[in-house]
């Protein structure tokens, strides 16, 4: 497990570097179609350079928006503080900020750069629907994301996912309707066939960019959910208690209304409907699905 979490620390930095490298070269094939000539890479790198660096301070801030998620009074959440409290000394953690979304669906997610700017955001849901043992393994869960650095990764693609995508939509609309004879004719001006290719090149690369930082957000995700399942157990060193909390969350039919594509990879559960009882474009959910088949999780866990 212990070589897990390194393999993934070390996949982190490659799926940044990554992520940053598809933004800049969607910056750069946009402001060739807008004729910035020579200068496209070099605004092209400053704007990929600077979008990864808002992510990364300001990813965690928007997720949490996006997921109308408020700060959980002390007082009013005193059971809550108590369990995160207890589990960051045992794991040696620093204690995250806690914030509550209101809904009846239960889940859970965290967020930020590093332990040491770290958020869980849980549902009032999960609370009413979970036991102390049930939201502890919960809990041990969002904590061992943030010990295992998953969130850094998982916080910046919510930002640099959406961005690629809005980017790239946006560029195809202004070549098709706005301009995309013009950039021929000075593509065979400019470079002749040479020219001609590296247009098709760029709006193969706009097609596909979306696709291509949709699936870097299932690597993101996907193994990281198991391995956070075992370290939580091991925070706790009470395996039923998550288990029986995965449980619950499989058995449960309530999507959490604020959910969204960009952020349904830091929930435990995925937010989006999958079931036809869950709403609309479940089959397509279901396709896509950021995280591994709770039943897997389950038989994991009862594996150890």
């Amino acid at each position: 497990m212990f070589d897990q979490v390194v393999q993934n620390k070390r996949r982190t930095a490659l799926l940044i570097v990554v992520f940053l490298i598809l933004t800049v070269a969607v910056f750069a094939v946009v402001f060739r179609m807008m004729r910035f000539g020579s200068g496209a890479i070099v605004l092209a790198v400053l704007l990929g350079g600077g979008t990864a660096f808002l992510s990364y301070w300001l990813s965690d801030r928007i997720a949490l928006m996006m997921s109308q998620a408020r700060p959980a009074s002390p007082e009013e959440y005193a059971r809550l503080h108590n369990l995160v409290e207890g589990l960051c000394i045992a794991g040696g953690l620093p204690k995250p900020r806690i914030y509550i979304v209101e809904d009846t669906a239960p889940n859970a997610f965290a967020t930020g750069r590093n332990p040491a700017n770290a958020a869980i955001a849980v549902t009032t849901g999960l609370l009413a629907k979970m036991n102390r043992a049930e939201l502890e393994g919960v809990l041990a869960h969002e904590l061992a994301h943030i010990k295992n650095y998953d969130i850094l990764v998982s916080t910046l693609a919510v930002t640099m996912v959406g961005m690629i995508s809005i980017v790239s939509d946006l560029s195809m609309r202004m070549r098709w309707y706005g301009g995309s004879r013009d950039n021929d004719r000075d593509n065979d001006r400019d470079g002749g066939g040479l020219g001609a290719l590296l247009g098709i090149l760029g709006v193969v690369l706009l097609v596909a960019a979306p696709l291509l930082a949709q699936l870097m957000q299932f690597a993101v995700s996907r193994n990281r959910e198991t391995l956070a399942d075992f370290s939580g157990a091991e925070l706790t060193r009470y395996p039923p208690g998550l288990i029986s909390a995965l449980e619950k969350l499989r058995d449960d039919q309530t999507v959490v209304t604020s959910h969204s594509r960009a952020t349904a990879h830091l929930w435990i559960e995925s937010p989006l409907p999958r079931e036809k009882a869950e709403g609309r474009l479940s089959r397509l959910n279901k396709m896509f699905d950021t995280h591994p088949p709770l039943d897997e999780r389950i038989a994991a866990l009862r594996a150890l």
